[in-house]
């Protein structure tokens, strides 16, 4: 090829925070390869896909348990950007832009198929939101609040009761007016709801009645000096644009567990299995461990009361980690198909193809690379040992006392002064006259 046409390729290095940013540069394109290692559940996919073998596990039962650590090292000299990484990571903790464009919004670029959609049925309200383990989800509610409606009047009686049958703690009355309180706890796998309960402070409540026509279950009941009918001509209805971080969703189901109104709708990843091993499970210690919790995108695993550990099957996206994390081994995946965009009509479609074959099988055919030239190292040359030469005591004895006698002389001022000043003829007369007499 001549000189003029050849593709100078570039390839550098740099961190960010918690990003390992890996770069390739030629004439034609810039790609970046962004590693968030904080991001990243050491499932492995990535070391599975990887062509090159440029990526490799670390310490992740470690990982798993506390030790800052990137779950996975990728040795930038070794890559080829060919993407393949960040198309298929299911946490988005690896991404790839190519002139400055994500790979997942180019059609060339094959990659998973999943998505969380709300449809019609959905109000919006607090409760998705709040349950979200990555939280994912925000709404931008567009409602007029009680405020703006009915201005408070302090002072009013009447009287405010909730019906805890009816009430699904979405919350919405907690964004309508400031007067309730919903009680937040800490959502689990086997418990999703974000509240426990719904207070009303009647300080904050002047008895309007708005929260009855507004409420979507009919569960509030208010005593008060107002007319329903005139309240229900003022009372807005229920809208908001509800949004998905594609990049913090895992797809885990959550949001379809815990909505009332079925108003949300998802596609996973992955399907497969997830089994716990019995014989395997006497090991375990889920409270001292705690590494399949700490792994897992979909926080899917709990501790029920008559097992000493077990996970939401429903709410696995089958990506491994836990796994992998699992010292005792006592977890197996199988994952048995994968969504994912078309794979393009490429010279290298094949490659891809035979890579997402291997997410389900665990068998990976790398390229093959018999045709490639490779040079031998030269093997080192081992050097003979340094034979340890012989000493005559005879000489060494003449030696030692010619040292003795010169020794002393190197002492002398004049002999010193003389080599200092650059004069070796005077210095050696000098040596030469004090040996004599010595």
């Amino acid at each position: 090829m001549p000189e003029e046409e050849k593709l100078e390729v570039t390839v550098d290095s740099d961190f960010n925070d918690a990003h390992f940013l890996f770069r390739q540069k030629t004439a034609k394109s810039e790609k970046l390869l962004d590693y968030d290692y904080k991001r990243c559940s050491g499932c492995g996919l990535c070391v599975e896909l990887c062509p090159k073998k440029a990526i490799e596990t670390g310490p992740l039962i470690e990982i798993a348990t506390g030790l800052d650590a990137p779950p996975v090292i990728i040795d930038h000299t070794k890559c080829s950007f060919c993407g393949m990484c960040a198309a298929f990571c299911p946490v988005r903790a690896l991404k790839m832009t190519v002139d400055g464009t994500d790979i997942m919004e180019m059609e060339e670029y094959p990659h998973l198929d999943s998505a969380v959609v709300f449809n019609d049925k959905c109000l919006p309200c607090l409760l998705c939101i709040k349950a979200c383990p990555e939280e994912a989800i925000d709404v931008e509610f567009t409602f007029p609040y009680k405020e703006k409606i009915i201005p408070f009047k302090p002072g009013q009686n009447g009287g405010i009761e909730v019906d805890m049958d009816k009430c699904t703690l979405c919350g919405l009355c907690a964004v309508f007016c400031p007067a309730f309180v919903p009680v937040e706890k800490e959502s689990k796998a086997d418990d999703l709801l974000p509240f426990s309960d719904l207070l009303v402070d009647k300080e904050k409540c002047d008895y309007c009645g708005l929260c009855v026509p507004f409420c979507p279950e009919d569960a509030i009941r208010v005593k008060g000096d107002f007319d329903e009918e005139e309240l229900r001509k003022l009372v807005p209805g229920i809208s908001g644009n509800i949004k998905v971080d594609d990049d913090k969703c895992t797809r885990c189901g959550w949001c379809v567990a815990v909505c009332p109104y079925d108003a949300a709708e998802i596609t996973k990843p992955f399907e497969g299995e997830i089994e716990l091993i019995d014989a395997k499970l006497l090991g375990c210690d889920p409270v001292g461990c705690h590494g399949c919790f700490n792994v897992c995108p979909s926080k899917a695993w709990f501790i029920p009361k008559d097992k000493k550990i077990d996970v939401v099957r429903e709410f696995c996206t089958f990506c491994g980690a836990c796994e992998k994390a699992c010292h005792v081994e006592a977890i197996c995946v199988k994952r048995s198909s994968v969504r994912h965009t078309p794979v393009a009509e490429k010279s290298w479609s094949h490659e891809w193809k035979e890579a997402i074959r291997t997410l389900t099988t665990g068998e990976r055919k790398r390229p093959d690379t018999t045709h490639t030239i490779s040079v031998e190292k030269p093997q080192k040359k081992s050097e003979p040992a340094l034979a340890k030469p012989e000493i005559n005591p005879e000489y060494r004895k003449a030696v030692e006392e010619r040292i003795s006698r010169i020794s002393g002389l190197l002492g002398n001022k004049q002999v010193r002064r003389a080599w200092e000043h650059k004069e070796p003829e005077t210095a050696v007369k000098e040596l030469r006259k004090r040996m004599k007499k010595t």
